[in-house]
Parts: structure tokens; C-alpha cells; sequence
């Protein structure tokens, strides 16, 4: 055991901040969640919720019926667990019929490659999850202050490095997953039938053994990575191949670029540390950050290195102060070099070498047909806000039970129907046709890579609209840009608070809620997004929008060339930026 380790075992002895102590309580994330399921109430208490989001469901309420001096309208959010966005048909199915007999009828494919359910009673939620858990999928784990959904690129290639990327963000989510926790999500939502208990592949277990040696030892034997107040905050983490940046690598805690050998063997990985979006409205001590190059690690080492950052984060993050708890503020408070020269003295003995050359990152969609193998198919469908609903959502339905297709999700929460082989290929494109798919590789451009979270009127940190307004949003823009004779696209994200569940910080143009029916104007990042965007505006209404970018529009006209706007931003600087956003005032 380190010597983080060891001061967070004595002050686990002393005091201990109330959400540090209620996960102290909870007997390993059972208590008082497991009490609270079997009383009649409509809503948990706060203790109880607190403890639910390991177990991947936020409860809510639906603010379009609020009424004064009435109850509210309870409801849980319910959010899957599924590295690299692959959701089985047989699961699909399941979480079909469960959204429409248990839910509001929807499912909503999330920026982390997971689907969510909403409107669930309390009362119906052992239910939904023990059925979840039954058809091949998992909840553990997708909130809470715990290593959560493991991205990797969704594209079922079957060539260069994407089946060993694939493979890898498997692993990872088996490597970091809890050990006593498992037992206590069994016991809630299964009755404790450890049939369902994840088998990991052989080294994985050999990897997970080594959580008992000295460094990584958290001192708990129950869980030994984790320990048992878990992790500060919440831990990301992304796997990609070199070029392919469709999970958005440099906003993970650890971004991993795995690199193969010519017959797809994972040789190694270039280590990226300390991304984050998620901030806080006039707390500048809250921030947007893209993660540090740590080094390249080989292939053999890669586990151990994984565990040793979790564990590093584990004893030095922040347990004082939950908004400077992520591993992001680690990194910006004490440097990358203290990061490197603490993870080798206590945690990881092994060497971290040069970073290896990477391909120039894209941001790939998969939209449209590909060949997935010899025989076999895949299509990726655009799904703007990941919203699946109505004829639409029937009609996947039809075509996922009658082929049997997997299905996997984006970062950019689209969705791919996968393993679609040579002669059902003409059958399917007819039927996606009928369901207004004529043409998948070709959405609005504006709208390929626009991304929003749900925010009202489900989420309760939602300080203004997101999602259900985007689509009217783009639509203004569009046209703005076609009066304005502009033929270029521009990477738009909108989120309904700063905590930035879209990722706006990384977009082009970003609007993120500060008011009703106002938003912070944030721009300049890049179209690969390998760069941060900066606020310009605070609280600037919507309806305002046009005429307060135009002349930053005008000026990206007349400037001509295949400069992207993030680049136009980012070449005229903040100040010419911000006297083109003033000149509309």
C-alpha cells in the first residue's frame, strides 16, 4: 500500500466529507438503496440516490409537471453499461419492450456509446434492471464515482487495429470493474444469483490478482483497487486506433491509442491523462481540460499501468472538495512530470517510453454503408440527439429481431446495425428506406456531427432547454449560412448546463444554458477535436443568436480557403473575435 493509500486509510478513521462517509456506510453500495426498494414511497432519499448512481440510474422528476403545492412526478433515469457500444440483439430487444411497457416509450443513445432509459417508477425498477441483466447487459457501474462506460470505436471493422481496440475496451471495463459491488448489484436487482457474475478473460484475472500488490492496494481486501469509498469523482476512459478520434480521446481521464502488429496484435498504446468537460457556472476554479501525452506503454504492461493511474487517482484526488475531485484538476494543479515521477516511484515500476508517431485524428462517423468483412455488412444510421422514438424506434425493432443484427452506438449517438450479411443487404436498405433512411451516409451537415444533452425536463441540474430545441437551432443556422452563401459546415454542441455532458468545450461552436432561454457562447474548437473552445459571450439570449455571429460568419467568408471555423477562430484571436461578436450589439 502506497503512502496515499495509507493517509486515506487515517482519514477514513477521523472524519470524512458526507459523500465520502455514505459511500463508507453503504456495506459496499447496498445501503440504505436495498431498504429503500422495498417500502412504497415513490422516490429515494437522498442517501438512498446517492448510492443508486453506481448501480447507473439518476432519479428525476419530469419538471413539465411541476405544480405548485403538489408532489412531484418521480421518475429514474436509467443508463446501460456497454464498452465500445455493443448491445446484442438479444438486449436490444429487451430494452425495447422494457422502454415502451415500463418507460416513457424512448431510448436515447448517450455520448458515452450507452443507452438510456427514462420514466421508470421506482417501483418497477428491480424489474428493469434484473430483466437487463438477464438478456446479457449491465447497469454497474455506469454512474457513481467508479471507472464508467469504457468507449472505443464503434465500427465493427474486422481489419488494422480496430478488432484488438475493440477487445481492448472489453478488458478494460473487466479490469476496472468492482469487485464487492458486483456482489451487492446481484443481490439488489438479481436476488443474488451469481450466475450473472462477469467471467473475465485469463489475463484480466491475472491482471485484477495483481490488485493486492503493494501500490495499487487500496488496504481493502473487499476491493482492492477501489477501496472502500471507491474513487474521488467519476473515472473515463477511451480506447481508439491511430486517426480515429470518434470518441473524442483527449476529453477521458485516460485515453489509450492502441497500436497492432500487421497480423492485429496489440503491440502497445500512446497514454493520454487528466481529460475532463464537466464545470461549474462562475466557479473559475471549475474548468474544461484536455488530457496530458504520458508515453507509450507495451502491450504486456498496459493492465498494470491502468490500475497503477486508478490507484494514483484513488489516494490523490480530491475527497474535500467534489468539484475538484476529477483527475483533471490533479494534473492542472501538480503538473504531468509530478504525475509521471509519483505514478514510477509508487505505483508503476515499469518504463514509459516516447510517444509513437500517430495518424493526424479525424472525427469518423461510420454513417452510411460498410463492408464489415468478406459477407458481411454494416450501416450506420444518424440518430440526431441519439433519440429513438415512435415508427422509427418500431421499426429498428422489426429489423434487429427478424436479422438478429448487434447493434452498436456511437460517441456521436448514431447507431449502427452491425453483421447485416450480403443477401439480406438490398432487403434492409428498402425496409431503413421506409423508415426515412433513404439515404444514411447524407444527413443535414449541420446536423452529422451536432450532439446535445437531454437537459429539460428530465434532468434536474437543466437550467434551459437542449435537446428538444437543437433540431430548430440547426435549422436557423442553416439558414443563416445559405443566405450568407457559406458552404462549409460547422461542429455545433449545445448543453442545457455547464456540465458539459455533450461535450461542448470541444466544438466549434458551442451553446451552453447560463439562463432561461440563454446561453454562454463558446467557440474555437477544432473540427478533429483536438482543441479546447473558449467562452466569448455569457449569457447571451437565443434569440439573438444570428445576428450576434453574423459578422464572426462574414468574416470567415472573406477569409476564404478551407479554413474550418474553429481554425478562423483560433487564427484571429480572442480579442478580434470579441469586438466581431460586439459589432452586432
Amino acid at each position: 500500500m502506497g503512502d496515499g493509500a495509507a493517509a486515506a486509510q487515517q482519514e477514513t478513521a477521523t472524519s470524512l466529507p458526507k459523500a465520502e462517509q455514505r459511500k463508507l456506510d453503504s456495506d459496499y453500495l447496498r445501503e440504505p438503496l436495498l431498504s429503500e426498494l422495498a417500502n412504497d414511497l415513490p422516490n429515494f432519499s437522498e442517501d438512498a440516490l446517492q448510492i443508486l448512481k453506481f448501480h447507473g440510474s439518476y432519479q428525476q422528476d419530469d419538471r413539465d409537471k411541476r405544480e405548485k403545492g403538489k408532489d412531484k412526478t418521480w421518475q429514474m433515469m436509467l443508463r446501460l453499461r456497454s464498452p465500445g457500444g455493443r448491445i446484442p440483439a438479444q438486449l436490444f430487444l429487451a430494452l425495447d419492450e422494457l422502454s415502451d411497457r415500463l418507460g416513457d416509450g424512448t431510448l436515447r443513445a448517450t455520448t458515452r456509446q450507452a443507452f438510456q432509459m427514462h420514466g421508470i417508477p421506482k417501483a418497477d425498477l428491480k424489474e428493469v434492471i434484473g430483466t437487463i441483466v438477464r438478456n446479457l447487459g449491465s447497469t454497474l457501474a455506469a454512474c457513481g464515482d467508479i471507472n464508467r462506460n469504457v468507449m472505443a470505436p464503434a465500427a465493427p471493422f474486422e481489419k488494422g487495429g480496430y478488432p484488438a481496440a475493440r477487445r481492448l475496451a472489453d478488458e478494460i471495463a473487466d479490469l476496472l470493474s468492482p469487485e464487492a459491488a458486483e456482489g451487492s448489484y446481484l443481490d439488489l436487482w438479481v436476488d443474488g444469483d451469481l450466475s450473472y457474475r462477469f467471467s473475465p478473460p485469463a489475463a484480466v484475472r491475472r491482471a485484477r490478482k495483481r490488485q493486492l500488490e503493494p501500490g495499487v492496494f487500496s488496504g481493502s481486501e473487499a476491493e482492492p483497487l477501489y477501496g472502500d469509498t471507491y474513487l474521488p469523482r467519476k473515472f473515463k476512459v477511451a480506447v481508439t486506433v491511430p486517426g480515429d478520434n470518434s470518441v473524442d480521446l483527449l476529453t477521458q481521464d485516460i485515453g489509450l491509442v492502441a497500436f497492432t502488429d500487421p497480423s492485429g496484435d496489440l503491440r502497445g498504446c500512446n497514454v493520454y491523462v487528466g481529460g475532463g468537460m464537466g464545470r461549474t457556472h462562475n466557479k473559475e476554479e471549475t474548468f474544461a481540460r484536455i488530457a496530458d501525452p504520458l508515453g507509450y506503454v507495451d502491450a504486456a504492461d498496459v493492465f498494470d499501468l491502468l490500475q497503477a493511474i486508478v490507484a494514483l487517482q484513488r489516494d490523490h484526488g480530491d475527497r474535500r472538495i467534489r468539484r475538484h475531485a476529477r483527475m483533471k484538476y490533479l494534473l492542472e494543479d501538480r503538473g504531468i512530470a509530478w504525475f509521471r515521477n509519483e505514478l514510477k516511484a509508487n505505483y508503476f515500476s515499469r518504463p514509459l517510453k516516447g510517444f509513437r508517431n500517430e495518424a493526424k485524428p479525424k472525427l469518423l462517423d461510420y454513417l452510411g454503408w460498410h463492408r464489415q468483412k468478406a459477407g458481411l455488412w454494416f450501416v450506420g444510421l444518424p440518430l440526431l440527439c441519439g433519440r429513438l422514438k415512435g415508427t422509427m424506434k418500431q421499426g429498428l425493432r422489426a429489423i434487429v429481431d427478424t436479422y438478429q443484427l448487434e447493434i452498436r452506438l456511437t460517441a456521436n449517438q448514431d447507431l449502427l446495425l452491425c453483421n447485416i450479411g450480403t443477401a439480406q443487404r438490398a432487403t434492409i436498405k428498402a425496409e431503413l428506406a421506409a423508415l426515412g433512411f433513404d439515404l444514411p451516409d447524407a444527413p443535414p451537415p449541420l446536423a452529422r456531427h451536432a450532439i446535445a444533452c437531454p437537459a429539460l425536463p428530465t434532468c434536474g441540474l437543466a437550467i434551459t432547454e437542449s435537446e428538444r430545441i437543437l433540431p430548430s437551432v440547426l435549422e436557423r443556422l442553416d439558414a443563416q449560412l445559405r443566405r450568407l452563401e457559406i458552404d462549409k459546415s460547422v461542429l455545433i454542441r449545445m448543453t442545457g448546463c455547464p456540465n458539459g455532458c455533450a461535450r461542448p468545450y470541444m466544438a466549434e461552436l458551442a451553446l451552453v444554458g447560463s439562463g432561461v432561454n440563454q446561453y454562454q457562447l463558446w467557440l474555437g474548437g477544432s473540427a478533429n477535436l483536438q482543441r479546447l473552445a473558449q467562452p466569448f459571450l455569457q449569457r447571451m439570449p437565443l434569440d439573438e443568436l444570428e445576428q450576434t455571429i453574423e459578422p464572426l460568419l462574414i468574416s470567415w467568408k472573406q477569409a476564404g480557403g478551407r479554413r474550418s471555423l474553429g481554425d478562423h477562430v483560433e487564427k484571429l484571436g480572442d480579442q478580434a473575435v470579441s469586438e466581431l461578436l460586439g459589432a452586432a450589439a
